[in-house]
């Protein structure tokens, strides 16, 4: 679970700057810091399972053999004997390698630092983004007057942002018109400064709004709340 880096000054702050630039724009910016998107569970079996795997190539690598007696002066039925006893051994010692490894490999992975390491960036990628939009339905950023929510989303435990505008935004701004703003958000978060890298994000993000949705005279109500929704870990 990642610690949450905003302190009371900072939630304050970026409250602040979405009130800002909510007033040059009739659209509403929503921002939500999860402390995960998910959990990290199958990491640590997947990694496990895969090394274990690795056993019989182990053992082929490590120069292990399994040899037999002088079969010579044996019968038929005591080479069938001994044929299987050897094949079992090996087998069992095959087997009770990859257990061992299994659970070294398991209680290694599941250090929560080297899980979230070892955790594909894609799987993350894909979570974040999953959680982003659960969060842009759940939050009612869809229900809008206009459909001019714009939903920006953090995720503490990947290191991850992701930002959502509704439909009435998409018609009229090109997906790639946020990057500026991811950019800066990133950027605040890697180098420590997250309230920083927030507050720069939602003037870009307002700038970008009040082009294409400047607010009405006399008639520009704030839809959504503009404090910083916290998501504890799952």
């Amino acid at each position: 679970m990642a610690r949450n880096p905003f302190s009371t000054d900072d939630l304050a702050a970026i409250e602040a700057a979405v009130r800002a630039a909510e007033t040059r724009t009739s659209g509403e910016i929503y921002c939500v810091v999860a402390e995960d998107s998910g959990d990290d569970r199958l990491t640590p079996l997947a990694w496990a399972a895969g090394v274990a795997l690795l056993a019989p190539a182990i053992l082929l690598l490590a120069g292990v053999k399994v040899s037999a007696p002088s079969l010579e002066i044996w019968s038929s039925a005591q080479v069938v004997d001994v044929t299987e006893t050897l094949v079992r051994a090996a087998l069992i010692g095959t087997l009770m390698l990859q257990a061992a490894l299994f659970v070294a490999t398991f209680l290694l992975v599941s250090i929560p630092a080297l899980r979230r390491a070892l955790t594909p960036r894609g799987f993350k990628r894909d979570r974040v983004v999953r959680h982003a939009e659960e969060q842009f339905l759940s939050k009612n950023l869809h229900a809008t007057r206009d459909r001019t929510g714009v939903l920006i989303y953090v995720s503490l435990a990947e290191r991850m942002a992701e930002l959502i505008a509704d439909e009435g935004i998409d018609a009229k701004v090109a997906p790639e018109t946020w990057n500026h703003a991811m950019a800066a958000l990133t950027s605040g978060l890697k180098r420590g400064a997250a309230a920083e890298g927030f507050i720069a994000a939602i003037d870009l993000c307002g700038g970008v709004l009040a082009e294409h949705f400047p607010p009405r005279a006399g008639d520009n109500p704030n839809e959504l709340s503009d404090a910083v929704v916290i998501l504890p870990g799952r």
